[in-house]
Parts: C-alpha cells; structure tokens; sequence
C-alpha cells in the first residue's frame, strides 16, 4: 500500500493526518486490560503503549494536537499524558487500529523489516533508560521515549511505503558502498534524518529526539546515552560477535564510568521493562 508522495512537505501532510498503526502485541495487550477492570490503570497501560514505538507517537501525537490552552509544558511521560487525557478518552480516541502487521500483509519482507527496527527501538529504549538511572537523569522516562523514537520516521515510512523502502534496500546491497541518506534521497527525495526531524518538530515530539541530530550537542550527556544505546542495539541484533561491538563498550564505559569488561556483563542481561 505504498503512497504515491513525491515531496518531503506531501509526506508530512500526510503522516500528520494518517491513522498511525500500531503493532498486534498492543492491541492484545489493550483488549486483556479493557477485558478486566482491575488491571485497567494507567501504569498498566502505559507499559503496553511505551513498548510499541508506534502507539507511542500515535498517543504524543494525540496530545499535542488536543492539549489544553493552560499547559505550559510538554508531556513526555506515557503515563502522566494517559492521566491528563484520562483512560476513557484514550481508549475512545485513539484506538489500536489499524495494525501494522495487517497493513503489510502482502508485503512481508516489508513487515520483516519494521518488525526489526522496533525491536532494535524497544532494545535502545530499555538500555538508554537503565543508564540514564545510573546516571542519575531526572528525566529518564524523556531518554526512554527518545530512543524508542529514534528511528519513527523509518517505521512509518516501512508502513506507508513498503515498495520505496524496499527499493532502497535492494539499491544498498547492490551497492555497499551505497549511503543510506544518498539511497533515501534517490528514491524518496529526501532523507530519512530530514523526515525525523521535520515530524519531531511539527508534532512536539520530545526535546531530546532533535538534539540527537544536532552535531553541536553530540558529546552532551544525554545524547550521548541514547546514540549508544541505538549504536549498540544495531551491532548486536544479528548476535554479539560484530565487529563494532569493542568499540561500543570502550564508549559506554566511559559514559558510565564503568570498565568495558563490566559493560559486557551489563548489556548482555535481557533488558527489562521500564
């Protein structure tokens, strides 16, 4: 089902009036919860809503275009948006549907891939929020949904334009020396960081999600924490033995102020959910 869009701004019209998907595990997750009362609370749905990068931006994206005139500041806790708009409203307004795994049924290598990047989001999203608790962040519920966002524009896009997206791959293992922002920009027009950063400014997204393209604040802490977290949820999806992987724990020992030995031990413990 891909759309036929031949510019940056026809995609972000788009994405900004679509029905974002979401993945079958919420919308199972959400139906046990409506099924019985008792587990129904904000805690529990947001643990549902904040494992699905997808239902995460549907909900951010929900809030800021019906947020109140008195609020001053943006909500970035899941949980703390699902008590301001209240469960009732959440459930009524923005619904698990449509599904993503039945958007893409008759594109399955498609689907393969989206279902790969959002477990490589869930994996940065759960390393970055352990660390920022090491270190003492006052806000890490904001690196948590940074890092599951890190890469929402390229999900979106395998859910709207599997076709494209799919030729962009073909393009870059044809070509290995191939960049992936020159294979975006042939298919599609533009990039994939130009996308993620239009749609994190147009829909509020957290502060973090664009300080993690701006190269002045690359070395900051925070940013920091989450590109390493995205760099090694990339190195080990296909197992620990690549080759970046050294370098990746030398980087979040010194963030942590760990030994990289120690950092072995540390990311290879199944994440946990926040």
């Amino acid at each position: 089902m891909s759309r036929q869009l031949k510019s940056l701004a026809e995609w972000l019209a788009y994405l900004g009036e679509a029905d974002i998907p979401v993945l079958k595990l919420t919308v199972r997750g959400l139906a046990r919860l409506s099924a019985d009362e008792s587990l129904l609370n904000a805690r529990s749905v947001a643990n549902i809503v904040t494992d699905d990068p997808l239902m995460t931006v549907k909900l951010l994206r929900y809030m800021q275009t019906h947020k109140h005139c008195n609020q001053k500041y943006e909500l970035v806790e899941v949980k703390q948006v699902l008590l301001m708009l209240g469960l009732d409203t959440f459930l009524r307004d923005v619904p698990a549907t449509p599904v993503a795994e039945d958007m893409l049924h008759s594109h399955m290598d498609a689907l393969v891939h989206l279902l790969q990047t959002v477990r490589r989001a869930q994996r940065s999203a759960h390393y970055a929020f352990d660390w920022a608790l090491r270190l003492h962040d006052l806000h890490a519920h904001e690196v948590y949904v940074s890092a599951l966002l890190s890469h929402v524009a390229e999900m979106l896009m395998w859910c709207f334009s599997p076709v494209e997206m799919l030729e962009i791959r073909k393009l870059q293992e044809t070509d290995k020396t191939l960049r992936s922002a020159d294979a975006q920009k042939q298919v599609l027009g533009f990039t994939g960081v130009e996308l993620q950063r239009r749609l994190a400014t147009k829909w509020h997204l957290p502060e973090l999600l664009l300080n993690l393209m701006n190269p002045a604040l690359a070395k900051t802490t925070r940013v920091r924490n989450v590109m390493l977290a995205v760099n090694l949820a990339r190195h080990s999806a296909s197992g620990w033995d690549n080759a970046a992987l050294p370098d990746d724990y030398c980087e979040i020992g010194a963030l942590l102020r760990m030994k990289p030995d120690k950092v072995v031990a540390l990311v290879r413990e199944v994440p946990q959910q926040q």
